[in-house]
């Protein structure tokens, strides 16, 4: 079978799946989901095996230490998963739902319901966890989900998924729910791109690269997951202690992820305290500082940062930091370069935080927080299927109620148009 036939008859399988799993009971999708979570645990030895494959071949390849990162299963991690499964089956189902009702002149009742999008076709990189996390919302909101995870994670991307089907399968639901495509060629994504006919949205989460491909490609409605430039703007009236907590957490807690801070914004007025502190904990802890002139002038054991570092996201312990003469200056560098994303200040202001939040574009802004909080479990949506960056439709964190639409249902007795 060739390759555009395969993918063909995946997303037709999982097309007349996703219509049957659009009336099935939310105590059918409940159970399915906390038997996932119990054979992901139960399974937890043989992904860490399949995982161990993906991440030889890494280490072969050459990927950077975040990106091996990013691939790897701990039983942490498997865990994690299995809470996020469980998490969504104890959030309300979207499904149904009359949002309002209203009565026209003529007493027709007229009212909007929420329903599934239909089959969710799904293209990401590196992090297996994102299988487990795409199947519950998905699962959950009654939408069928077709994914497509890089060739780097193909071992562990299997094995969930088979856990995933088999107990799904087990829990009632329909053959094809949760659908993988195996095959590592990328002109399977391509395909995907094509099958309008059955996929009814695609959800890029990956590289800059991964975005642009499918964006310019895709003949089906793209949600973007796109790259994170993130930044926190230290205040001058910053809590300088809480300032260190939060800029340290943003940049090294994890930093292969798209909300990890990749730029710090520091006011003159506190740049020469403030500054030699976290420039030092930030080192100890194993990051390159890149600095504008000024931050050079106060800590000089620093590279210089170039135009081109403003723009990059390194995914990496490597932190670009800038003086700022104003809170106006800040938001007008990450206007020019922030990837509308996670954007954070740290202040004891209110005005400023007011307005900062106001004026800052991105899909979430936050007042003395971490922007490695942007995240659909952090946020209470019991896991997230991505963080888009467009603003229509959704943005930010996409949950459960993200991946429905509406449709206007009618209550009448009889009414014709005149």
């Amino acid at each position: 079978m060739d390759i555009k036939q395969f993918v063909s008859d995946k997303a037709q399988k999982a097309k007349a799946a996703s219509r049957k799993l659009a009336n099935i009971s939310t105590e059918i999708k409940n159970n399915a989901l906390f038997k996932m979570a119990a054979g992901l645990e139960k399974e937890a030895a043989r992904l860490i095996s399949e995982n161990r494959k993906d991440l030889i071949e890494a280490e072969k390849k050459g990927l950077s230490k975040a990106m091996i990162d990013r691939l790897t299963l701990t039983p942490d991690r498997i865990k994690a998963m299995s809470d996020g499964l469980r998490e969504v089956a104890a959030l309300p189902d979207p499904v149904g739902e009359v949002l309002r009702m209203w009565r026209r002149p003529n007493g027709m009742e007229v009212g909007r319901m929420r329903v599934p999008i239909g089959l969710i076709g799904i293209i990401y990189e590196s992090r297996p966890n994102v299988t487990a996390d795409s199947a519950a919302l998905c699962l959950k909101s009654g939408n069928g989900v077709l994914l497509r995870g890089g060739s780097e994670a193909v071992h562990s991307n299997n094995a969930i998924v088979e856990v995933l089907s088999r107990a799904g399968a087990d829990a009632g639901l329909p053959e094809g729910a949760v659908s993988f495509i195996e095959n590592p060629d990328r002109a399977c994504v391509m395909e995907m791109l094509k099958l309008n006919q059955f996929i009814d949205l695609i959800i890029p989460r990956g590289g800059e690269g991964l975005i642009r491909m499918v964006s310019e490609n895709s003949t089906i409605p793209v949600i973007k997951h796109d790259k994170g430039i993130c930044h926190v703007y230290v205040d001058s009236k910053a809590d300088l202690t809480m300032a260190e907590e939060i800029c340290f957490n943003a940049k090294v807690q994890r930093p292969g992820t798209c909300n990890a801070m990749e730029t710090m914004l520091v006011h003159q007025d506190v740049a020469k305290t403030f500054l030699p502190a976290i420039i030092g904990r930030m080192k100890k802890a194993g990051v390159e500082i890149r600095g504008c002139g000024l931050t050079k002038s106060i800590v000089p054991d620093i590279i210089a940062a170039t135009d081109k570092d403003w723009d990059t996201e390194y995914n990496d312990l490597i932190l670009n930091v800038k003086i700022v003469q104003t809170m106006e200056e800040a938001m007008g560098h990450i206007a020019a370069h922030g990837s509308q994303h996670s954007e954070a200040i740290v202040t004891n202001d209110y005005q400023n935080a007011r307005r900062f939040q106001r004026e800052v574009d991105a899909s979430a802004v936050f007042v003395n927080a971490s922007t490695r909080l942007n995240d659909g479990f952090e946020f209470g949506l019991g896991a997230e299927i991505g963080i888009s960056t467009t603003r229509i439709h959704a943005r930010g964190p996409m949950g459960l109620e993200e991946l429905t639409s509406t449709k206007f249902i009618v209550l009448g007795n009889g009414q014709v148009r005149k």
